[in-house]
């Protein structure tokens, strides 16, 4: 038996994640304009369960008749334990040649990618499908952190892992209901001063969640999203947010309202002057190594082949961005 050859997938700019109830087709065309990176239908969450069935038509529909562009399309599907997946999968990719990627919720274990992986291999396989999809695989419970690392092994088609820390809070019974904000008591309190007095200083409740999730990515060649910031009208908190994490090394966050797009976009961009100092790092680390040297100052400071490195990295985000 001979199947049609699966391309790999390519390599994604995903700044900014925008999520579409697919149950709100009035939704589908405004976010095609936007200017979000990647767009993706939702169909667990967003979606009550008795709007299941109506949801999954409209995103189907949606995917073969809206005009979206150069965008990376995405779909999340309803989780494993659920009986709405399978019919979700085969439904979008026996039917929707534009979907780019399926976002997986709640996985606990590497089984968990697997499975989607073997049933969406035979779709493409009777289907003859060329275009391969590709797996977003969401970290939002305790189970799936604790297996974080194995999970970012489990399948070939896995291109990125996304921390969702309102199901995480959850799973995890933290003494809050925001999603992705900081909690105000989740801090620590300074020595007195010679005053006697103390401070305190607020911390970032995820910080741990999202280094580990970051460094998975990192050590098997993901990409790290950050998930939802809940309250779309606090501009200044999702923006914080969204630095935080672009600071680790993430590539970009979701959205779940079309005004945190520009921020996240502007975040997960190299700025003007990271690019300069990018490109006189790299020229100066090759003049220094046709001179035979190992490190040179470039701004008054010392720099070596882990700068460059670092360096490179940025250049070629700012390329990707620019061609876009």
């Amino acid at each position: 038996m001979s199947f049609t050859q699966i391309e790999p997938p390519a390599a994604r700019l995903t700044r900014s994640e925008l999520a579409v109830p697919g149950i709100n087709p009035a939704l589908f065309e405004k976010a095609a304009k936007s200017a979000a990176d990647v767009v993706f239908l939702d169909l667990e969450d967003a979606v009550a369960p008795d709007d299941k069935p109506q949801a999954r038509r409209h995103v189907v529909a949606a995917l073969n008749e809206v005009d979206w562009g150069r965008k990376i399309m995405a779909v999340r599907i309803n989780g494993l334990d659920t009986h709405y997946m399978y019919r979700d999968v085969v439904d979008l990719v026996e039917q929707c040649p534009r979907l780019d990627m399926l976002v997986i919720p709640k996985v606990g274990v590497p089984a968990d990618v697997y499975a989607l992986d073997m049933l969406v291999t035979q779709i493409e396989q009777a289907q003859n499908r060329s275009k391969r999809i590709g797996f977003e695989v969401l970290i939002e419970t305790a189970l799936g952190l604790a297996n974080v690392e194995a999970i970012a092994q489990s399948s070939r088609r896995l291109e990125a892992l996304c921390f969702g820390s309102g199901d995480f809070a959850a799973s995890t019974r933290a003494r809050t209901t925001i999603i992705g904000g900081l909690h105000p008591e989740y801090g620590v309190l300074s020595d007195r001063d010679v005053q006697g007095r103390r401070e305190f200083h607020q911390a970032d409740p995820w910080h741990a969640a999202q280094v580990r999730i970051l460094v998975a990515c990192r050590a098997y060649g993901l990409r790290p999203i950050d998930g939802p910031y809940g309250d779309f009208k606090d501009a200044d908190g999702y923006l914080s947010a969204a630095r935080r994490v672009a600071a680790l090394g993430f590539e970009g966050k979701w959205a779940i309202h079309p005004t945190q797009i520009e921020a996240a976009n502007t975040v997960f961009s190299p700025s003007a002057d990271e690019i300069a100092r990018a490109r006189r790092i790299v020229e100066a680390m090759a003049q220094a190594a046709r001179d035979g040297k190992g490190a040179v100052q470039v701004d008054g400071r010392l720099v070596d082949i882990a700068n460059i490195r670092m360096a490179q990295n940025l250049l070629q985000k700012a390329d990707a961005i620019a061609g876009h």
